[in-house]
């Protein structure tokens, strides 16, 4: 298949490469190429520039928003939260439409510093939003509780653990499934929690998940939250 990743951050990143590792036709899409290519810096996080990461993976492309989503069969939202509606208009609409739109982001506003808290939160999600914002796109929200190396690696955390989908499509839901086992997550794992109002609960799970990022240290946290069986 033909993918198209939003985000050249971590998170956008490490799916590129595990899907095109899993032999998908790979483009990551970005506000303007050239740019993202001339950055030098690391980011905010410590993130090396994206070229280093493009050079180590030659087989994924690079191209604005609408050239990366045109012609995919499915698109992953990596865009981080406050950018992802801006992204996807940027990808187009048309671009969008019947296709499965994974959205693995989180509505992080760090407008009032540290530690960020949510927006929207509660009442709605962001997955919500972007099913609106894109009626005729298959939105799927899924991935967006953990560390984004378990997301395509789930046997670093030993034992059971789950992961969750919402949506409104069936289809579109049983799609996304059967990408989360090609990750390497048993079907079993793979936890419908129903339409995509659902994804207001995921997304609500990131307030404690940074508190404990920030009370057990990076290695420790990485484990326990991914590690958590829904109804242990």
């Amino acid at each position: 298949m033909r993918y198209a990743v939003l985000g050249t951050g971590t998170v956008g990143r490490t799916i590129a490469a595990k899907l095109a590792s899993l032999g998908h036709e790979v483009t990551i899409g970005t506000r303007d190429p050239e740019a993202t290519l001339a950055r030098t810096e690391t980011d905010a996080m410590g993130t090396a520039p994206f070229a280093h990461w493009h050079r180590a993976n030659p087989g994924v492309l690079l191209a604005a928003y609408s050239d990366a989503t045109v012609a995919a069969d499915a698109v992953v939202n990596a865009a981080s939260g406050a950018g992802a509606l801006d992204a996807l208009a940027l990808a187009g609409a048309d671009n969008l439409a019947g296709k499965l739109l994974l959205d693995i982001a989180n509505p992080l506003d760090f407008s009032q510093g540290m530690p960020p808290s949510l927006n929207p939160v509660n009442t709605d999600s962001l997955g919500e939003q972007i099913q609106r914002a894109f009626p005729e796109a298959k939105v799927v929200k899924t991935l967006n509780t953990m560390n984004a190396q378990i997301m395509v690696d789930p046997a670093k955390v030993p034992g059971e653990h789950n992961v969750f989908v919402s949506g409104n499509d069936a289809d579109a839901k049983k799609a996304a499934t059967e990408l989360l086992v090609s990750f390497g997550w048993p079907a079993a794992d793979v936890l419908d929690l129903g339409d995509i109002t659902t994804a207001r609960g995921t997304e609500m799970l990131l307030p404690i998940w940074l508190r404990l990022w920030g009370a057990l240290g990076h290695a420790d946290f990485n484990f326990h939250i991914a590690g958590a069986r829904t109804g242990a």
